[in-house]
């Protein structure tokens, strides 16, 4: 059993870290890191990705926000990021509010990169992080930075592996972070900084997030000499003499300098000090406020551990003190107890900054001038967005999943603009004309499916005789001399073009008896003649059916057909010079000729 401490806290490491390589390369792709380092299911994975309990007391001691709320927490932040400039400008204490009671986690990446002013640096620099991956960076740091990535959170699921993908993204942006600040070079604390931006963010937005944080959040924080973080160390200590004297008192007494135990916590911005659901509620204040919510942190830390006299009994000297202040106690650490502290210590950035005039007028006196003059702090995203100009095309969101759906080119938009009133109104849908395939005879029809209609009718007619006439000629029986002669066939003589009168139109209702034998024709309609003349058509006709003295039974339902070939009752003649008529079927061979060409469904 080998005791670790992660993020403040002993816990005992039961399983030894086994390493497969006898199966798998190390930075082979073969499943996740964890996998491939050997941590089996019996390690449990804790929502934020550390492995093994080294945060479990944390995710214990987190506020769990219901479902409900975090959805409506979402929809709020998208709203602010999609107007981000008018939020700050406008509604920043609104913005302020709600980094506050927490970012939502699947936007806080997203929030994070807005808020630190790395979406407008990435968009005015475009291509430039590529440019620096690509270049080959110094020896010395490169040489430094690999020694130093296995350190960075070793129970996180995305840097277990040496060589995995977490591991890679960090070495590239902290060597891009090299080349873009060669006078700065390479600090160990700036490892830890970019790695909780990479558990939020591609690389390229991790570099300008860690850019934003080292030149305007902790300038001169990661020099040389470190001469920024002296300086806040003595601000917190003036700070400390106001808000707990006893405190204060005590460390003076043992000549513990602020250096000794507020390095890890400024440098690293807690993430290394508190346990991970407090690490991003502080982050998510940092990241908005600026350093003052640093220095709450710190102050409200050092309130709590030596803030009575029974705890100043406990640690009488100087180690004692310094072994208090290492191993913090949990309590104070929840997420629900600390950050309503941070909230309630009355510091503001202006009494931030009235500190350090003075305390930089005292370093003045007993070291001289500052070796590295760095940049003056912004606190804040209001700040940093007042110090920058931008335009609304860097704010604007670029989705890294884009779908397109094919838009007709004859439709109109959805929406169309109007001006009266500043309204958007619905363009109404446009009417497209689509034809009824089960459309009556008597119906009208589109005009653009006219002159198709009459093309395709007329070069039916020309090439063959009508199928409801072809249906005739097959099932009619032949005819017996008691019956009329229903038409009389002229001598032969050469085809005639076809000529086409308009018919009447046939009603659904039969007709009234007729009180004459021979009933007159009701459809005086001449048929064309067949285009082929080797083809002599006899005329036909029905037997008559005695039951039915009007005939008007089989025309009470007939079927639709074409416009150019209409229905005739069964005994009505035909004109001398025509062909013989197609008749209305009986309800036999309206059966049989439903499946014509001609005929519509």
């Amino acid at each position: 059993m080998m005791a670790q401490q992660e993020n403040g806290r002993l816990f005992e490491d039961t399983l030894s870290v086994m390493t497969l390589g006898s199966q798998f390369d190390e930075e082979s792709s073969f499943g996740s890191d964890s996998e491939i380092n050997g941590f089996t299911s019996s390690r449990q994975t804790d929502k934020y990705g550390f492995i093994g309990g080294a945060q479990q007391y944390s995710s214990e001691s987190a506020q769990e926000v219901p479902l409900e709320v975090l959805r409506h927490r979402e929809a709020k932040w998208l709203d602010m990021l999609n107007h981000w400039d008018k939020w700050i400008s406008k509604r920043f204490k609104k913005v302020r509010l709600r980094c506050q009671k927490g970012i939502p986690p699947s936007l806080r990446g997203r929030a994070w990169l807005y808020l630190s002013g790395g979406k407008v640096k990435r968009e005015q620099n475009s291509r430039k992080f590529e440019e620096l991956d690509s270049m080959d960076g110094d020896p010395k740091w490169v040489d430094v930075i690999e020694r130093d990535l296995h350190r960075q959170f070793p129970f996180h699921e995305m840097f277990v592996s040496r060589g995995g993908h977490g591991q890679q993204d960090l070495f590239r942006v902290l060597k891009a972070y090299t080349l873009y600040r060669p006078d700065e070079g390479y600090c160990q604390a700036q490892a830890p900084i970019a790695a909780v931006l990479l558990m939020h963010m591609p690389a390229e937005d991790a570099f300008w997030g860690l850019v934003q944080i080292c030149e305007k959040y902790l300038p001169g924080y990661y020099s040389a000499g470190l001469e920024a973080i002296q300086l806040d160390g003595e601000i917190l200590n003036a700070l400390l003499k106001r808000v707990c004297p006893p405190a204060y008192r005590h460390l003076e007494k043992h000549k513990i300098e602020p250096i000794l135990y507020m390095t890890e916590w400024f440098m690293c911005a807690f993430s290394r000090t508190l346990p991970w659901s407090s690490v991003l509620r502080v982050w998510d204040m940092f990241l908005c406020d600026g350093v003052k919510i640093m220095f709450r942190v710190g102050l409200v830390l050092l309130k709590c551990m030596l803030g009575s006299r029974e705890k100043l009994k406990a640690c009488p000297g100087q180690y004692e003190t310094m072994e208090l202040l290492r191993a913090l106690e949990p309590r104070y650490l929840q997420e629900g107890f600390l950050i309503h502290q941070v909230l309630e210590l009355p510091i503001s950035a202006r009494d931030v900054e009235r500190e350090h005039r003075m305390q930089l007028k005292r370093w003045r006196k007993t070291h001289g001038e500052l070796s590295y003059k760095s940049p003056p702090r912004m606190h804040g995203t209001r700040a940093i967005m007042s110090a920058e100009p931008h335009t609304r095309q860097d704010l604007r969101q670029k989705p890294t999943i884009v779908v397109h759906y094919p838009v007709p080119s004859d439709t109109k938009s959805e929406f169309a603009r109007v001006k009266k009133r500043s309204t958007i109104r619905k363009a109404s849908n446009p009417t497209l004309d689509i034809p009824n395939p089960y459309a009556l005879p008597t119906d009208p029809k589109p005009a653009s499916l006219n002159n198709q209609t009459q093309e395709t009718t007329s070069n039916n007619q020309s090439n063959h005789p009508p199928p409801s006439l072809q249906q005739s000629l097959l099932t009619t029986p032949e005819k017996t001399p008691s019956d009329p002669p229903a038409s009389v066939v002229p001598p032969p003589h050469p085809p005639q073009p076809p000529q086409t009168q308009p018919s009447a139109n046939l009603s659904r209702t039969p007709p009234p008896p007729q009180p004459s034998p021979k009933p007159k024709p009701a459809h005086p309609t001449e048929i064309p003649h067949s285009s082929n003349p080797a083809v002599t058509i006899q005329p036909l006709s029905l037997p008559k059916d005695s039951s039915n003295t009007n005939n008007s039974a089989q025309l009470t339902d007939p079927p639709p057909t074409t416009d150019s070939t209409p229905l005739l009752p069964e005994d009505t003649p035909v004109n001398g010079n025509s062909v013989a008529a197609p008749r209305v079927p009986v309800l036999q061979i309206s059966c049989e000729s439903v499946g014509s060409e001609d005929t519509y469904l």
